[in-house]
């Protein structure tokens, strides 16, 4: 083989595995005959949200009396017209709805609610840099060949933090971006308490955060925000054989670790119920006014305007 011929098979060879880095941080158009829906608009995104979680928990419940534990999780992701993986993100709410009647232990940290006389409590696992509220810049690619050569990203690592539902939300309304949701799916105590277990590790400040966190996960050094919410059935870092995929960071990210999500724990009984990644997603839109011109709408179904 010439040495031409050798060189471009070995850059083609590592072009894939630059395109199916996860990171953590121009769409199509709205389609002809489908519309974005403006019965929501004036609420906020968060509001839409959350009105969206309750109602779907609530009709879960029932109307009768609820003898136990429930467990829930809500996976997350946004995107930004472009995709760019510097402004998107993968994210995670899980929630436990406390039997009715009973005198539940919170867990450490966690606030008990009260929504429809129904007591419960939650929290979001959106793995991010400490500061990025303030500093919305994420850095994904550093330095020339930092796409091709983990070791040539001059990215640094920073110290990491999980934000809450509320603010993760807020840096959606920021990028103006095409938010997406899936469930709420139940899951069972243990996978629950594999959740509670993951935030607390992030909470302690080993774990780091870099987008580009090829060889700083296996040293357990750092992760980004898609590797922070993968391997449900096995606690980072000693588990989960998420790594990369194919433009994996924004929708595509989550729905990589919903695979995950169906198949290892769905095999131990963690997540409970069937997953059907493309029927169940729902998405928000962002809209300046109420108009449809230039909406960025992945979506293949309706979704809810939304522009504050």
């Amino acid at each position: 083989m010439k040495p031409k011929s050798r060189a471009l098979i070995t850059v083609l060879s590592i072009v894939p595995s630059i395109l199916f880095l996860a990171g953590c941080a121009s769409g199509p158009a709205v389609p002809a005959g489908r519309h974005v829906d403006f019965a929501n608009y004036d609420k906020t995104l968060t509001e839409q949200v959350t009105d969206h979680i309750k109602a779907k928990v609530t009709a879960r419940l029932g109307e009768g009396k609820n003898p136990r534990d429930r467990y829930f999780i809500i996976p997350f992701a946004y995107e930004n017209k472009g995709n760019d993986p510097a402004f998107s993100h993968s994210f995670l709410s899980v929630i436990r709805v406390f039997a009715d009647g009973s005198q539940p232990t919170v867990s450490a940290g966690l606030k008990k609610r009260t929504y429809k006389g129904r007591e419960f409590e939650a929290f979001t696992i959106s793995w991010l840099p400490h500061d990025f509220p303030e500093n919305p810049h994420l850095c994904v690619f550093k330095g020339i060949g930092a796409a091709l050569v983990p070791s040539m990203n001059q990215c640094p690592v920073s110290p990491g933090k999980s934000f809450d539902l509320p603010t993760t939300l807020q840096l959606a309304v920021h990028e103006q971006g095409a938010v997406a949701m899936w469930g709420p799916y139940e899951i069972s105590k243990p996978g629950f308490d594999l959740g509670v277990k993951r935030l607390r590790l992030l909470e302690t400040g080993t774990i780091k955060y870099r987008a580009d966190d090829r060889g700083y996960r296996k040293r357990k050094e750092a992760i980004n925000c898609f590797h922070a919410m993968a391997g449900l059935d096995e606690l980072f870092p000693d588990g989960g054989f998420l790594d990369t995929g194919f433009k994996m960071w924004g929708l595509n990210g989550t729905k990589q670790v919903l695979r995950e999500y169906t198949t290892k724990a769905s095999n131990k009984h963690l997540l409970l119920e069937p997953v059907d990644i493309e029927s169940d997603i729902i998405g928000f839109v962002y809209v300046p006014d109420r108009t449809e011109k230039g909406v960025y709408d992945p979506f293949t179904t309706s979704a809810s305007a939304y522009h504050k």
